[in-house]
């Protein structure tokens, strides 16, 4: 009797601030999943310093693949291939994750696979449920906005994009001015539970039937409603101009996404990045789709920011399509999907 061995792949994921390393079974299963935050660090610049995030993941990163071994319970005489981030992202933070990856694949004389960062948030799905085609990812992060369109494993169409500043970028940027701590989202999500949209702010459509996004001019708005209102002497409540921002940032995603996977009748919808993690974005997806007969799949949050088995469930598919990455491979900060 042939029984087929199972896939052992060991991910490594450096592409901003978080150092992580994970051990993923047949491109579905976590057997490990080791993350090392940076946030304490750049919580006071108010943003990722990328010096003080490459020197982070120098120090981490033999810490972390060794726990996420230890975790897994396996030796690398097991592993079948080593998968890593090769971009966007840092170029010195990126450049510490590949390097290692490189030194331990030559060193067990074991495959080498590259994996885009955003391949991997929306392959995080693949945890949750299976893929089924045609798709659209939603792709929201710090530094990504984005509708990703795939009639097949490894295939991305990006069908619409952020002409300026990401969801979380313009997170961010509103949460400073609201005296809140980095990373804003969470603390804009949390507040916005607490207050009533009642503050009128834009939203940006663009041209008929364009998928792309735009929230600078939302930024712009906010930072404006709070600055008339201090020279009017009047005061605006935190709580209900962050519940209106994000009113207006979920409006716009769910509003674009379902237009979008009704258009090019897609089987399945997923959500994907750190931006997945919030809750009124992940409610207002959910009472869009209800009914819908399209599939809507959200990853827990623990795989909403950036880890490695997203890498490693990315990887698996590069691995089974044949496609190796060789000793030469580099940091790309810059990586198209």
């Amino acid at each position: 009797m042939n029984c087929k061995k199972d896939e052992i792949i060991l991910a490594i994921e450096t592409s901003c601030d978080e150092t992580a390393a994970a051990v993923i079974k047949n491109g579905r299963e976590i057997l490990a999943n080791v993350v090392a935050s940076q946030i304490e660090s750049h919580k006071r610049f108010g943003g990722v310093v990328p010096e003080i995030a490459s020197r982070h993941h120098v120090e981490q990163i033999t810490i972390v693949l060794e726990e996420a071994l230890a975790q897994a319970g396996i030796t690398m005489k097991v592993i079948d291939a080593i998968a890593v981030t090769e971009g966007p992202g840092l170029v010195g933070a990126l450049l510490v994750g590949v390097n290692a990856a490189k030194a331990l694949a030559f060193a067990h004389n074991i495959p080498l696979v590259s994996v885009h960062h955003i391949a991997g948030h929306i392959y995080a799905n693949r945890f949750v449920k299976e893929m089924e085609f045609p798709l659209l990812a939603l792709v929201v992060s710090g530094g990504h906005t984005e509708l990703v369109l795939m009639k097949e494993h490894g295939s991305y169409e990006v069908i619409g994009e952020t002409r300026d500043d990401a969801v979380g970028e313009a997170y961010d940027k509103v949460a400073r001015q609201l005296n809140l701590p980095y990373p804003g989202g969470p603390h804009i999500d949390k507040l916005a539970q607490e207050g009533q949209a009642s503050i009128e702010l834009p939203r940006a459509w663009l041209e008929k039937d364009s998928y792309d996004f735009s929230f600078s001019g939302l930024k712009s708005a906010v930072i404006n409603t709070l600055h008339n209102a201090k020279q009017r002497g009047e005061e605006i409540k935190p709580e209900d101009l962050a519940a209106s921002f994000q009113e207006s940032v979920i409006d716009v995603l769910v509003t674009k996404t379902k237009q979008a996977a009704k258009e090019n009748r897609v089987k399945q919808v997923l959500l994907a990045g750190g931006v997945a993690a919030n809750k009124g974005l992940r409610t207002g997806l959910e009472k869009a789709f209800n009914n819908t007969g399209i599939d809507l799949v959200i990853p827990p949050l623990y795989l909403c920011t950036d880890n490695a088995a997203m890498i490693g469930a990315a990887a698996s598919i590069e691995l089974a399509k044949g496609k190796r990455a060789g000793l030469d491979l580099n940091g790309t900060p810059g990586l198209n999907l």
